[in-house]
């Protein structure tokens, strides 16, 4: 099935070649990334695909405040062997954004449609942020699919003492929801944003770049993209009460977490090895809560080694 499905692919972009039609856009080192779509559990996912290759893809997920362009200059890196998909979540970017559906649980099982929708079984999981929460929901719905799990920067509800992460010093944030919330940032997404994108850096100057600020901001000002963003924390209670039942079977994968030092530190990792026996965490110095664009230096290598194993 993937060998079909590679195949056509080549042939698709063969004929588009021959009939003078746009090719996808090339990332950094001629690496085309091409936009999809599929439905799948329900809902309509856009997705991020680029590489080819026989070892298992490697899926990426985003976090809040962000889309799956945040994955761009990451997936060159890793396309060289195997394909690489990195979607928007349901509810974020050009995805769809129903009433309902924002548990991490559900989240994951979308992410797991998409992949078998592709011709695939086993993958490699990355998350940022939400995208963490994601990642771990599907480890621990389909451990037997999953060779290996990366955990960046943000917390597990319902893994041991989460109440206290550093995160959490924006309680207010979780319960932010609901029309008066709604009518707030209703055209002022960017200002909103720029708390998060701001303070959660270890310097609000190293942090997100213009270019995706003002990409981010247009891309949850979509219809429903705000009240579907607010739901993922208003969703946080149904995700301890999941994760905590999920954390009484270990994982055995290989685990790698990568924790900023002005931001999570060593909480994350510590999480990490309440829930997988096999785990290594690597705090990446100087950074935020943002790796990819806080630190690329350290984070961009740290998960290509990682990957590429």
């Amino acid at each position: 099935m993937n060998s079909l499905l590679r195949s056509f692919q080549r042939t698709t972009t063969a004929l588009l070649v021959i009939l003078g039609l746009h090719l996808p856009a090339h990332a950094a080192g001629g690496t085309a990334i091409q936009d999809h779509t599929a439905t799948v559990n329900g809902v309509t996912l856009h997705y991020l695909q680029a590489g080819e290759g026989e070892t298992s893809p490697v899926v990426l997920l985003h976090g809040y405040a962000e889309t799956s362009h945040m994955w761009r200059p990451l997936m060159p890196k890793l396309a060289g062997r195997r394909v690489v998909i990195a979607p928007d979540l349901r509810g974020a970017g050009a995805s769809s954004k129903p009433d309902g559906g924002y548990d991490k649980k559900t989240l994951a099982q979308d992410i797991h449609a998409l992949v078998a929708s592709l011709g695939y079984r086993k993958v490699k999981i990355v998350g940022h942020d939400i995208g963490l929460m994601v990642a771990y929901a599907y480890a621990a719905q389909y451990p037997d699919e999953v060779e290996s799990i990366v955990l960046m920067d943000a917390f597990l509800p319902g893994v041991g003492d989460w109440t206290k992460v550093w995160l959490l010093r924006d309680l207010w944030h979780f319960h932010f929801y609901g029309e008066t919330p709604l009518k707030l940032v209703d055209g002022r997404e960017r200002i909103y944003f720029e708390h998060f994108w701001n303070d959660f850096a270890a310097d609000r100057n190293r942090s997100i770049p213009e270019a995706d600020r003002q990409f981010y901001a247009k891309e949850y000002a979509r219809p429903g993209g705000m009240r579907a963003g607010f739901e993922y924390f208003r969703n946080f209670e149904q995700d301890a009460k999941d994760f905590a039942g999920f954390a009484q079977t270990k994982l055995t994968m290989p685990m790698l977490v990568l924790s900023g030092e002005k931001a999570g530190g060593q909480f994350l990792i510590d999480q990490g090895r309440m829930v997988d026996d096999n785990v290594e965490g690597v705090i990446i110095q100087g950074s935020g809560h943002w790796l990819m664009e806080e630190a690329p230096g350290q984070t961009i290598p740290a998960l290509v080694a990682f990957l590429d194993r």
